[in-house]
């Protein structure tokens, strides 16, 4: 309803268009007219809203949705947590420019997307989410599901997602949209404070209604901007990297949101200078011989073999997260410096970086101009050992892929096969587990196949809602979105496979079965001896020993797919896993699930990193003593990085 109101302004009387709508309502029909925009690229921003609905949603957001919603789609999600992973997903697949909004019931409907926004936060993924709130008024306190502070009484569960969150407000007053979602909309859109927002709705308040101007709800475009360095900041990265000899480039996220992969291949192939990547940078580095593949702890040998005597290290919009820097120990150079290309100050500044601020594709072209110009050139023999470097991968990877005697296919054979069958139309997601080691040692990124990785928030059960999360934001593209994971993230969060099938929107999942959450065995027994596998097998309780020592629990995963609507196959072998594939690329408008049985003990070879890991410091077991204290001779590799100073500035 649009009317016309007096509005009293203590002189005369003012006469204004409003639109009277309850807060819910307001929130759908604005959501509806904001807009991204990224080098004259425009997309819709919240698209659309997943929902489990409860009492403390369903006749406040529901009703919106239902009465208001033009081309706001409604996805009914199984678990609330899944929600908000095929929120990232979809904002993965848009480069951050677009992504879904969450909503869920009060009390542990809402809480359950707490781990979801500390994955969004984590990662620096937009994400917005409406969680319902305990009533406003009070009049019926305790209401269900409230849990009532002693002496804080505004506090709510819904407290816990101030810590996770990038932005936090709670609605107790219609008014308050006015200010709250314009803000919400420029935090998703701001590449340094990106992350959850969340948006508290106390169910009364949510059909509060209100007299709302109807410029509030006019189109609006949120510009994605790309921010220079400033002049001095590129000046002093030339002369610091001028003076290396064997520099080297850590290759982030960042560089795949800022679309800035040709400058980066560019600026690589000019000077020589060797690029390996992060997670979330995995496949965004060139497509050459320059190109070492992941780096630290689950990275190649020849990427770490050039890092440990890397004079100077060139980020590209990463984090430097422990996996990656191996715990601060992959760089040995007693000279390394750190230039830091980042729009985040925050991120610039890590690890006594000299911090180029701004967007990494503006800033590697500057640089690219600059060193140009100064006649830069890498060390002479320094492409030697970067061959070295290569071929010792290679060699690592060639025996990691053989056949072992008295053993089924191995869980890199399976990667391999896979990596084989994709291609440059083709997306693959993952995120914990095995998996992560598998893609970012091994996976030929030649292909063109996009890779998405979680593993900023390393949480299990991301995968598959964000694959379809992936898929609905590319209805129409022409490759599959797959999915790599293992049995044990599987039994945690299947279930958007159920909204995969009322969607028809295929995925295909592959599941590496080894029975239980066994790429945590190895690091057991690392630290603790060969006996030291304590609960991640899937095994029955053994009643003469009280210990889940027992049978192997042969759970039929396949089974378990197809009553979800899956077309699904369980293989043992690579020619029967190669089937499958190809049949799965058959399938239309239904999830597809793969089941590969793989040796359960067989994993890729180590690279010699360090990790730091909690290790106990007292055992009356050999194992533990030898594990603990071979975990503190590599602890003594643990640097400390001073500050890498501009030329001319005390050292």
């Amino acid at each position: 309803m649009t009317s016309t109101a007096a509005v009293d302004t203590g002189t005369d009387i003012e006469t204004r268009n409003v639109r009277r709508r309850t807060v819910a309502q307001a929130i759908v029909e604005y959501l509806q007219v904001q807009y991204s925009e990224l080098d004259g690229e425009r997309r819709r921003l919240i698209p659309g809203m997943y929902g489990i609905f409860g009492h403390g949603n369903s006749v406040g957001l529901a009703q919106g949705i239902d009465e208001y919603g033009v081309d706001f789609p409604h996805y009914p999600g199984k678990n609330e947590q899944s929600m908000v992973h095929a929120a990232i997903g979809y904002a993965k697949a848009t480069n951050r420019m677009s992504t879904l909004a969450c909503t869920a019931s009060a009390g542990p409907g809402s809480t359950n997307m707490v781990t979801g926004a500390a994955t969004a936060t984590t990662n620096r993924l937009p994400v917005l989410l409406f969680p319902a709130d305990i009533i406003n008024n009070r009049f019926g306190d305790p209401v269900l599901q409230q849990i009532e502070h002693p002496i804080e009484r505004d506090v709510s569960s819904n407290d816990c997602f101030r810590p996770v969150s990038r932005y936090f407000d709670r609605i107790t007053h219609p008014a308050q949209l006015l200010s709250t979602l314009p803000e919400a909309m420029r935090v998703l859109t701001d590449p340094v404070e990106t992350g959850a927002v969340v948006v508290c709705l106390p169910q009364d308040v949510q059909g509060a209604e209100f007299d709302f101007p109807e410029s509030f709800f006019a189109p609006r475009v949120w510009p994605i901007r790309r921010r220079p360095a400033t002049e001095d900041e590129v000046m002093d990265a030339v002369e610091i990297i001028r003076s290396a000899k064997r520099p080297i480039i850590v290759a982030g996220g960042g560089v795949r949101y800022s679309k800035a992969q040709d400058e980066l291949a560019r600026f690589s192939m000019e000077f020589g200078i060797p690029v390996t990547e992060t997670f979330a940078g995995k496949g965004s580095g060139p497509l050459s011989d320059l190109n070492l593949g992941g780096l630290g702890v689950t990275g190649t040998v020849g990427a770490n073999q050039i890092a440990d005597q890397a004079d100077c290290v060139i980020c590209v919009g990463t984090r430097l997260q422990d996996f990656i820097t191996a715990s601060h120990s992959v760089f040995q150079n007693p000279r390394v410096k750190f230039v830091h290309l980042n729009v985040n100050s925050f991120d610039a500044h890590k690890m006594g970086s000299y911090p180029v601020v701004g967007d990494a594709k503006l800033s590697l072209s500057a640089l690219h101009a600059k060193l140009a110009a100064k006649g830069y050139g890498g060390a002479k023999g320094y492409g030697s050992e970067i061959a070295d470097a290569q071929q010792a991968t290679l060699e690592r990877l060639e025996h990691d892929l053989q056949d072992f005697p008295g053993e089924v296919m191995s869980q890199a054979q399976v990667a391999r096969a896979l990596n084989e069958h994709t291609g440059a139309d083709d997306a693959l997601i993952l995120g914990s587990g095995g998996a992560v080691e598998l893609v970012h040692k091994s996976w030929d990124p030649s292909n063109g196949t996009e890779i998405h990785f979680e593993y900023a928030n390393s949480c299990m059960g991301h995968e598959i809602p964000a694959g379809l999360g992936y898929r609905l934001a590319t209805p129409d593209a022409p490759g599959d979105v797959f999915v790599l994971i293992g049995d044990g993230t599987y039994l945690m969060q299947p279930t958007e496979l159920v909204t995969a099938t009322q969607e028809r929107k295929k995925i295909v999942v592959v599941i590496i079965d080894n029975r239980g959450h066994q790429c945590i065995w190895p690091l057991q027994v690392a630290k603790g001896g060969p006996d030291a596998e304590f609960g991640t097998q899937l095994r029955e309780r053994n009643d003469a020993t009280g210990r889940l020592d027992g049978p192997v629990v042969d759970v039929d995963l396949a089974a378990n797919a197809a009553s979800m609507g899956c077309v699904s196959w369980t293989v043992t072998t690579i020619d029967e896993f190669k089937a499958a594939l190809t049949e799965a690329r058959g399938v239309e408008d239904r999830p597809a699930v793969i089941v590969a049985r793989v040796e359960p003990w067989r994993y890729l070879s180590g690279n010699g990193a360090f990790w730091d890991v909690g290790v106990p410091m007292t055992s009356g077991r050999p194992g533990n003593q030898e594990g603990t204290a071979k975990h503190e001779l590599g602890r003594q590799r643990q640097r400390f990085y001073a500050a890498t100073t501009a030329p001319g500035e005390t050292e």
